[in-house]
């Protein structure tokens, strides 16, 4: 399949819930013939439409992988119409290892697209995802959270579309799952034909498609789970995969568009002054990094360049020149 060296334990065209695991090839020391084992499930039955829902792409994003990790246990064959492909651990080795890139090669996925069929371990996965995968797809949702350094309010994010026909998919997918906030772009950045990210993978194929930020700081909250899970079975239903599950009414949703990332440029601890969803005006302090090894010294005030509110905020105490300490987005009617 597209020349993948990646090969797959579960059949993609024939009806059932298969799971298994997808084989990339590994040789090591201590395993001359091993290979890494992506797990995978794929519900089919009968016509309709194709939909790769997955997670993990980055290791410590938990969130989502439990969140599809609960749509293999608990959904059937007999539940879904058409072609489920569920993914929750994309990028098995940085899942494993609960970091944001390959502990194997050191790539981060969702920088790596189009990949390459005979590199490294994280570039084998992108190949396969966009020549193997997205080819298959309809649709494609790709589940992220801030990890380890970044939180977010559950936020989804979507790209501009091309057609008339794009923005009636884009805005199935957006108001289905429904969640609190949307980081929509307006330009290419991650999502154009040429971006290096899943979205841009998944928009090269033609596959309509968003991805969510689903809380982070390494850790699971369960406020944000609960949002994700009821999102993944509204955006199934209304693309036709789940017909028996009724939705609730819908909550509503804050579009937003960032205006850019606030910046350290002190080492030293972090102490935030304002939280995720707070106002703020270009100039306000949003927060103060101390220097304890030289505590006599002034803490630094950290301020805002833009206006709007806070979408993102760091969750590491230490800062060093360079960190991302805040995102900074202004809603979008403005």
């Amino acid at each position: 399949m597209a020349n993948s060296l990646i090969s797959s334990e579960v059949p993609f065209d024939t009806d059932g819930k298969h799971t298994g695991f997808l084989r990339l090839p590994h040789s090591t020391h201590q395993s001359a013939y091993g290979w890494i084992p992506i797990p995978i499930c794929v519900l089919k039955n009968g016509e309709g439409p194709t939909i790769l829902i997955s997670a993990g792409n980055h290791g410590d994003e938990y969130e989502g992988q439990i969140a599809v990790t609960h749509l293999i246990r608990t959904l059937t064959a007999n539940d879904i119409r058409g072609r489920v492909i569920l993914m929750p651990t994309v990028n098995a080795p940085a899942a494993g290892a609960g970091t944001r890139t390959s502990p194997i090669d050191g790539g981060n996925l969702n920088r790596g697209f189009p990949g390459d069929a005979a590199g490294t371990p994280t570039q084998m996965i992108a190949h396969y995802l966009e020549s193997v995968l997205l080819p298959m797809c309809d649709y494609a949702v790709d589940l992220h959270s801030g990890g380890t350094s970044l939180v977010y309010p559950a936020t989804t994010l979507r790209g501009p579309a091309h057609s008339p026909q794009e923005e009636t998919g884009l805005s199935l997918l957006y108001d289905a799952f429904d969640l609190p906030y949307a980081w929509v772009f307006t330009g290419g950045g991650g999502t154009g034909s040429t971006a290096r990210t899943a979205m841009g993978a998944a928009n090269r194929n033609g596959v309509i498609n968003v991805m969510a930020e689903l809380g982070g700081g390494g850790t699971v909250d369960r406020d944000v789970l609960a949002l994700t899970a009821r999102g993944l079975r509204r955006i199934l239903h209304a693309v036709g995969c789940l017909p028996d599950y009724t939705p609730d009414a819908k909550r509503g949703t804050r579009a937003l568009h960032v205006q850019g990332s606030v910046y350290a440029y002190d080492t030293g601890l972090f102490e935030p002054t304002r939280d995720i969803g707070d106002d703020v005006q270009q100039g306000d302090i949003l927060g103060l990094i101390h220097d304890p090894a030289t505590p006599w010294r002034n803490a630094i005030e950290v301020t805002s360049p833009y206006t709007g509110i806070i979408l993102a905020k760091r969750h590491l105490g230490q800062v060093r020149r360079g960190d991302a300490i805040a995102q900074i987005a202004q809603d979008a009617d403005r």
